[in-house]
């Protein structure tokens, strides 16, 4: 492509964007950094907002450079890049400093940085080389097993690190899937497990089951239509329960009532099984199968809450959750995110004005909590339109990613809007206390600058696609 030809391709309006949010990330780090005591100029590279500056500057010359590189080269060496990035991230196993409880880092000498922030773009550009290959059908269960290594085994390394935050944003994929076929059946149970997930932390054993069971008979109900079958169904179960119920009574056994009235369901679940296996009625396996692996999930959670998540992380799902309150500890961070974003009002405080940011009482306030510093200083107008920005940054990578006549494009296109979309709502979530606390950076606006260069990367490999978009991809 010609060099003029490219630039008039390039589209300016995202490139604009991505402009915007960065220079309003530079001034709430500047703000958040500030002390009137001490005078600082805007430009003191000693700090954070003057090291931000300088990771600025880096990054426009990354995107500018990524501009130049021919499109055929991401095609042809995804899999490399992805290849050198799960390199690095097994060198920070072995070799990496751990700051703020994660060993996520790799340090040389004044120099250090974060290959997590580089494992998104790096498998987006995976994902896409093997699902636009040729022959490439998602239905295939090897199709799924390849999809399934490429997305699991960064997010796996980055877990170890203890950096849990930044190994689920790889859980966004699934959304790039949906949107190349994968059938909406699997994001309904994505979204059941999640559910349970939850509800097998809030509720009791015995009321979780009753509600499975519930649920399960109205699931065979509607796949057995006919009130038939339904109350000879509920017949059976109700006859095993009192007879079950009763018999516990008389022989005093002496359970608790917990362990009869689950041993009462799951013994008539089991007649009603044989009922249904003699009758012949239909999909009485599977809602078998589902209801078996729903009861055997909720009961692996608090073996998977206790045992693989770190007691903060712990802490904090329960806070959010209701379950415990301990505002000034684990809480601490959240709840002096509200008040000064509350604070704020319609108009905000004004620039430099925020006295939750001036005084510190918000800890991570230029990294994790930088979107507090909006809130307080600029107010619901100012937060409306850094969200305006946002959610049209995300249109504009939809729109850009429906365009592409090549499958490569498209499907990047996708991973690079669902990533950020990701970081934006959970970090935006976590700050006014809707989401758990699990430190990822807002794009563009938090302190750092791995995450920074990563979001500039996978943003721009992105553009310079869509500025070849009329030309096909050498395969």
């Amino acid at each position: 492509m010609a060099r003029n030809k490219l630039w008039t391709n390039i589209d300016w309006i995202t490139v604009i964007l991505f402009i915007l949010l960065v220079f309003a990330g530079w001034l709430n780090i500047y703000s958040a950094v500030y002390n009137d005591t001490e005078q600082h100029s805007i430009f003191d590279f000693s700090q954070r907002y003057g090291k931000q500056l300088i990771w600025i500057l880096a990054a426009f010359l990354i995107a500018f450079t990524i501009l130049l590189i021919e499109t055929n080269f991401y095609l042809f060496f995804s899999y490399i890049i992805y290849g050198l990035v799960i390199f690095t991230l097994v060198l920070v196993l072995l070799f990496g400093t751990e700051i703020n409880y994660s060993k996520s880092w790799l340090t040389f000498g004044w120099f250090s940085f974060q290959p997590a922030e580089f494992g998104k773009f790096a498998a987006a550009l995976a994902l896409a080389k093997f699902m636009s290959s040729f022959g490439f059908k998602l239905s295939r269960p090897k199709s799924i097993a390849i999809i399934s290594l490429i997305v699991l085994l960064p997010a796996f390394l980055i877990f170890l690190q203890n950096d849990t935050g930044s190994a689920l944003v790889y859980s966004a994929f699934i959304l790039v899937l949906y949107r190349e076929g994968l059938s909406g059946v699997v994001l309904f149970f994505g979204t059941l497990i999640a559910l349970l997930f939850i509800f097998s932390l809030v509720l009791s054993e015995v009321l979780l089951f009753g509600i499975l069971t519930s649920l399960t008979l109205l699931v065979y109900m509607i796949a057995n239509p006919g009130l038939k079958y339904f109350f000879r169904v509920i017949f059976i179960w109700v006859s095993v329960v009192i007879l079950f119920a009763g018999l516990n009574f008389l022989l005093k056994t002496g359970m608790e009532p917990g362990i009869i009235l689950a041993g009462t369901l799951l013994l008539g679940g089991v007649v009603v099984w044989i009922y249904s296996a003699r009758n012949k009625l239909k999909n009485y396996v599977t809602i078998t199968i589902i209801f078996i692996g729903a009861i055997l999930f909720s009961l692996s959670v608090d073996f998977t809450f206790s045992q693989v998540l770190n007691s903060y992380q712990q802490a904090r799902i329960h806070e959010l959750l209701g379950i415990e309150s301990d505002p000034l500890g684990v809480g601490y961070n959240v709840n002096q995110s509200k008040i000064a974003i509350g604070s704020g009002g319609f108009w905000g405080k004004g620039f430099l004005n925020g006295t939750q940011t001036k005084y510190k009482f918000v800890p991570e306030q230029s990294t994790d909590f930088i979107f507090c510093t909006v809130g307080e200083e600029w107010g619901f107008a100012g937060t409306f339109v850094v969200v305006s920005l946002f959610v049209a940054l995300f249109i504009r990578l939809i729109f850009l990613a429906e365009r592409q006549r090549s499958g490569f494009s498209r499907i990047y296109g996708y991973a690079a809007a669902v990533i950020f979309f990701f970081h934006f709502a959970v970090n935006i979530g976590m700050t006014i206390g809707m989401m758990p606390v699990i430190g990822i950076p807002l794009p563009f606006f938090s302190y750092g600058g791995s995450s920074l260069w990563g979001f500039t990367i996978l943003l721009f490999i992105f553009i310079r696609l869509d500025a070849s978009r009329l030309d096909y991809l050498s395969y």
